[in-house]
């Protein structure tokens, strides 16, 4: 019965079935995926720059998830398997969970108020400060252990096979529910200053301004609070529904003809820790399984980047602010992911798919995407930025094959970038010491846009009837205006219209419906091609391969290839900061190549492992 010790009352019993117990887990998945997958990914881009963060630094707080959530999948999997209550394991995952979240707000209420360029000899270091999301990301992992291992398998025990695909695409749709809230709700919250509370409104700002960073830590406190919620209800389930002996009697393995069937099958076997050395080689032994795995992680690997750097990659390719760059990036991906996760659960119970249908859906599902893939080429024209992709006063100086105008002052050979102080100095600023610790967007009016009103070479300063400063005799302004005006205003210049976000968004939203539609049906055939009494260590085993050949590398990997992308660093603290402008059309190149030959991989593994299957 469900209940809590002696606690179980009559009116409870009506969630004591398979279709209460999906509810309650698909609560923790959408607890999970507010959190790790949409409000960490939303904050991203705030973080980088209230911390001065470059991001690589980013890419690790994304993979110390993965990193603490690998180290414990096997003990827990294989615990829960040996006789451990698996309700408990979800109810005690959620809770820590819920700390996690509430630790990832931590270095917003321990630093003072955000200097957005109030004064350029401020050079007070925040970088230690991303040692809070790291801790808060390892929680996260701790928590979330149990639910994608112990979770799907208690899922599985107690469906009968017909119903099983279709109640983990349930499952992992509302997981990518939990993403959609987090971007929506985090975009949106992303829309109100950060300091909301300590006495600085931003009134100065708008959310288009680069400086902007919006109240991003708000979301992670809801979180915390509705996680510790969810922990209740999951901890009076009882390890076995009624009516699963039953389900679980006529069920037929579809394990892999040599996958350890006889060993795995024998009652005594898997009751004790000492059998888990067996119990692991089994599964490392196993063809079929190990070749999925290694085509589920190069999947991994993009899935965890575009979580990660997608948000940044639309605000970056399209010129949008931060918190409509994660709203938009929302709209697309997470109604695909959930139609998606959907659509392959029904495919699956529609077609009846044993193991080798449910490997030919995922390699379906992944040459629709390598093909999807190309949407990554479309972008909108940027803004003309003086000393970067225009030159100052009309020099005409191009510095590598991407006529992106570099080192205006300097010699660089084509292909190669140049320091930032020499892309941004030319002789109409020489004498002002112009520094890059501080980005003041600066619109001249011949529609440039300067670093700040000092690389502007500006001398007066006023405010005009809006409250925007306006800035006068602009040195670096050209002349070539209607009016001759060397004037300049502290804002962001409106980037060219275009249509081709509409395009991108249409076309992600494919490719996230190809992609995810791979998850139930791979997950199934991990499932189907071992011995049942291995089903939740096989999950534990996948979790740390995907995490640590994909999950893990993927943003630290893509952080590097998007700084490798930039054309003008932040100096401060004597040290490299975050990025303040990227080469567009490089990042995209390099998003594409790695996305076509990691996706061409993982239909190999897949192609294996289906060639290598052989049923029992």
């Amino acid at each position: 019965l469900c209940g809590w010790g002696a606690v179980r009352p009559a009116w409870l019993q009506i969630f004591n079935n398979s279709k209460g117990a999906l509810f309650f887990v698909c609560l923790f998945a959408f607890v999970q995926g507010t959190s790790v997958n949409g409000l960490v990914n939303v904050s991203i881009t705030s973080i980088e720059k209230r911390f001065d963060l470059p991001s690589f630094s980013l890419g690790v707080i994304k993979g110390s998830y993965d990193v603490a959530y690998s180290v414990l999948a096997l003990f827990v999997t294989y615990h829960a398997s040996t006789g451990g209550s698996k309700p408990k394991w979800l109810s005690l995952g959620v809770f820590v969970l819920g700390i996690g979240s509430l630790t990832f707000a931590i270095p917003h209420f321990v630093t003072g108020r955000y200097m957005y360029g109030a004064g350029f000899e401020d050079t007070f270091c925040l970088n230690l400060l991303f040692l809070p999301p790291n801790l808060a990301q390892l929680i996260h992992g701790l928590g979330a252990t149990p639910l994608y291992t112990i979770g799907v398998s208690y899922l599985d025990e107690n469906v009968d096979t017909v119903n099983s695909g279709l109640y983990i695409g349930i499952f992992y749709a509302c997981a990518f529910f939990g993403p959609a809230t987090g971007y929506f709700f985090g975009g949106k919250l992303l829309d109100f200053f950060t300091d909301i509370y300590k006495g600085n409104d931003g009134s100065e700002l708008t959310p288009d301004d680069p400086r902007w960073v919006g109240a991003w830590w708000i979301g992670f406190v809801v979180c915390a609070a509705v996680a510790w919620a969810v922990s209740i209800p999951l901890a009076g389930y009882p390890k076995e529904l009624p009516g699963a002996a039953e389900i679980n009697a006529k069920k037929r393995s579809e394990a892999h003809q040599k996958g350890g069937e006889d060993i795995a099958s024998t009652p005594e076997f898997g009751k004790t820790w000492r059998d888990f050395p067996t119990a692991l080689l089994l599964l490392l032994r196993n063809p079929t399984f190990m070749l999925i795995n290694i085509g589920g992680a190069f999947e991994a690997f993009l899935s965890a980047t575009f979580a990660a750097f997608g948000p940044k990659f639309v605000q970056m390719q399209f010129g949008q602010p931060s918190g409509r760059a994660s709203t938009l990036f929302g709209a697309a991906i997470v109604p695909g992911a959930a139609v998606g996760s959907v659509l392959g659960g029904l495919l699956m119970k529609k077609l009846k798919l044993k193991c080798p249908g449910m490997i030919k859906l995922v390699m379906i599902g992944g040459a629709l995407g390598f093909i999807l893939d190309f949407a990554l080429l479309l972008s909108c024209p940027g803004m003309s930025f003086a000393g970067v992709t225009v030159p100052y006063q009309n020099k005409l100086v191009y510095c590598n094959n991407r006529h992106v105008y570099l080192c205006v002052d300097g010699v660089q050979h084509q292909g190669q970038a140049c320091p930032s102080v020499t892309n941004l100095s030319d002789t109409c600023n020489a004498d002002c010491n112009c520094k890059t610790a501080f980005l003041v967007p600066t619109c001249g009016a011949n529609n440039v846009q300067y670093f700040s009103p000092c690389f502007a070479g500006c001398t007066g300063e006023s405010a005009d009837d809006n409250g925007i400063k306006r800035y006068t005799n602009c040195s670096c302004v050209s002349t070539n205006t209607t009016d001759g005006s060397q004037d300049a205003h502290e804002k962001p210049c409106p980037s060219p219209s275009c249509g081709n976000m509409s395009v991108f968004l249409f076309l992600f939203f494919l490719l996230m419906v190809v992609t995810i539609m791979e998850i139930p049906a791979a997950t199934g055939a991990t499932l189907r091609c071992v011995p049942e009494s291995q089903r939740s260590l096989a999950l534990g085993v996948q979790t740390i391969i995907l995490r640590f050949l994909g999950n893990i590398p993927g943003p630290i990997v893509f952080g590097k290839i998007i700084d490798s992308t930039c054309l003008v660093w932040q100096e401060k603290c004597g040290e490299r900061g975050s990025c303040w402008i990227y080469d567009k059309e490089s990042m995209a190149y390099k998003f594409l190549m790695v996305a076509l030959i990691w996706q061409a991989i993982s239909l190999v593994g897949f192609g294996l492992a289906l060639w290598s299957y052989k049923p029992p």
